[in-house]
């Protein structure tokens, strides 16, 4: 299994300025020259191939087609050496027809139906939700997959738990009945959106959607699960967003209800970690947080956040990809620091992570990295540690940026490419590794594929 303790645990963090040329002095390993592709996919490492496992608009098991907009991901371990990939899918259909169905819908039997979240009175259904992919790596073969969970909006990332799940979660707050605007009347929306949903690994069709109200209702980004106590952080991508932790009454049961907080930072009341215009936030100085319970975590406007502020908790600078890292969690800001290139904090857990006597040794918040003009890295978004113990990190660049890229960082900070997309404008999403760190996923959001890499990676 990855080791995700290496990384943090010896960082002598530094911020995100090595230029290209600087980016490979450091560290044990070091990544090859990338190489052009010759089918236009991605650019991956010299002795490195991949294969493309999922590709938008083809036929699944199902009969239904592979949505577009590839996103968030979790690789878990299957039977007989393959590997289950859930990958989400961030998409509204007021944004085109790339979701699973076609104009038919409604022929659709009931029983399946039955199952789609928002069936949009059996015109306009919900088109986000996820996939499930069983991916041999012996043959480099996708031998199945299917639509796992449907009528959902705006799936972006989510996270992987200990039991073998995947938390999905809704970048998207809109109620029943509502329409984007007078042109777009016709899309008709049934449920209230802006929540997570769970979806088992070991699930073999479309799942019974069931939204987690007690984890809140805004516009989720990620999730990740402290293994120890079950409690689960999430990120919101709003440019003033707070980070949250779900203190649920039963451990593994999410569906059970819980206490949705925001982070406050102590002595600091509604801190702004932005760093735009006063760079208050040091990197590597770590500043003990405090927890704000949340009320009315499931409201009818989106103002969670904004009444959270008001409480006292920190807002950061769009919070996006979270992941564990050993004794403490990463997250990215894409937008935060002076130049608005990005940051990555890390929240450490108390020894008394959700109970009272936390206070006593609290909680630790962390600036590890900021992006500027010279990084090679900007504007990170999802991100998980590396079998070898870096941290890889996806980025979401704007078009005047650049092309995005798969970026390597270093316990030192150093930084290097895994792997670049220099074939369309797209974001990379979505990367992880499989159970054995022999292979590496990543998702190229458009035109919407997912594509395996395999090659001499360091365990």
């Amino acid at each position: 299994m990855i080791n995700r303790r290496r990384f943090l645990q010896s960082i002598a963090a530094a911020a995100i300025t090595p230029s290209l040329a600087q980016s490979c002095r450091y560290g044990a390993f070091h990544m090859p020259a990338l190489l052009p592709d010759p089918d236009g996919i991605i650019q991956v490492p010299d002795g490195f191939s991949y294969t493309v496992v999922s590709r938008r608009g083809e036929t699944m098991s199902d009969g239904l087609r592979v949505p577009g907009s590839h996103d968030g991901m979790a690789a878990f371990e299957g039977n007989d050496g393959r590997i289950v990939l859930i990958s989400n899918h961030e998409l509204h259909a007021t944004w085109g027809n790339d979701g699973p169905f076609d104009e038919n819908f409604h022929q659709l039997p009931e029983s399946f139906k039955a199952r789609v979240y928002d069936r949009g009175a059996d015109r306009t259904p919900g088109i986000g939700g996820t996939t499930t992919t069983i991916y041999n790596p012996a043959t480099r073969e996708t031998e199945r997959q299917f639509l796992s969970l449907s009528g959902t909006l705006v799936n972006c990332a989510g996270g992987m738990t200990p039991w073998d799940s995947w938390l999905s979660c809704e970048e998207w707050f809109e109620n029943p009945g509502d329409a984007m605007n007078e042109a777009q009347a016709k899309f008709r929306r049934d449920q209230r959106h802006g929540y997570v949903f769970e979806v088992p690994a070991s699930a073999t069709e479309l799942v019974e959607p069931r939204p987690l109200q007690d984890m809140g209702r805004f516009l989720h980004e990620a999730a990740a699960v402290h293994e120890s106590t079950g409690i689960v952080y999430l990120t919101e991508d709003q440019w003033h967003s707070l980070f949250y932790r779900f203190v649920p009454h039963v451990p593994g049961r999410l569906h059970e209800g819980g206490q949705l907080q925001a982070l406050s930072i102590s002595g600091q009341p509604a801190k702004k970690t932005h760093n735009w215009e006063t760079q208050d936030i040091r990197l590597n100085t770590s500043l003990p947080t405090q927890w704000i319970n949340l009320e009315n975590v499931d409201p009818d406007e989106d103002d969670l956040r904004m009444r959270g502020a008001e409480m006292g908790a920190a807002t950061f600078a769009r919070g996006e990809g979270l992941t564990v890292a050993g004794d403490r969690f990463a997250f990215t800001c894409t937008n935060g620091g002076p130049a608005r290139l990005g940051q990555v904090f890390t929240y450490t857990p108390s020894p008394f992570e959700g109970t009272p006597r936390e206070q006593s040794a609290p909680g630790k918040l962390t600036l590890i990295a900021e992006s500027d003009q010279d990084s090679l890295l900007k504007n990170a978004d999802n991100l998980t540690i590396a079998p070898w113990g870096d941290l890889l990190l996806c980025e979401d660049a704007i078009k005047e940026v650049g092309n995005c890229a798969l970026v390597g960082i270093r316990p030192d900070g150093s930084q290097y490419l895994v792997a670049n997309n220099t074939y369309s404008t797209s974001e990379l999403a979505g990367v992880c590794f499989s159970p054995d760190g022999k292979t590496m996923f990543v998702n190229i959001q458009y035109p919407g594929m997912t594509i395996a890499i395999t090659g001499p990676w360091p365990t």
